[in-house]
């Protein structure tokens, strides 16, 4: 569920550090806030892989009674 939060963060943690989009924020530079946003953005995706992999779901095993209604 918190892959695609990762991508996001991800993504826009790129475009600050690389300087695709150059934004005044008063207080905050732009490089250090994209390393902040990659990182939250890979742990995300690590988190999210690690807590519930695919393979690791539990199955649900169903067993009918064979005897006749009544």
């Amino acid at each position: 569920m918190y892959i695609g939060l990762g991508i996001v963060l991800l993504v826009l943690g790129l475009v600050f550090a690389l300087d695709v989009i150059t934004v005044d924020i008063k207080y905050v530079n732009d490089d250090a806030l994209g390393t902040i946003l990659i990182v939250a953005g890979v742990l995300a995706i690590v988190l999210s892989l690690l807590i519930a992999p695919p393979w690791r779901r539990d199955r649900v095993v169903r067993e009918y009674d064979e005897r006749p209604l009544r």
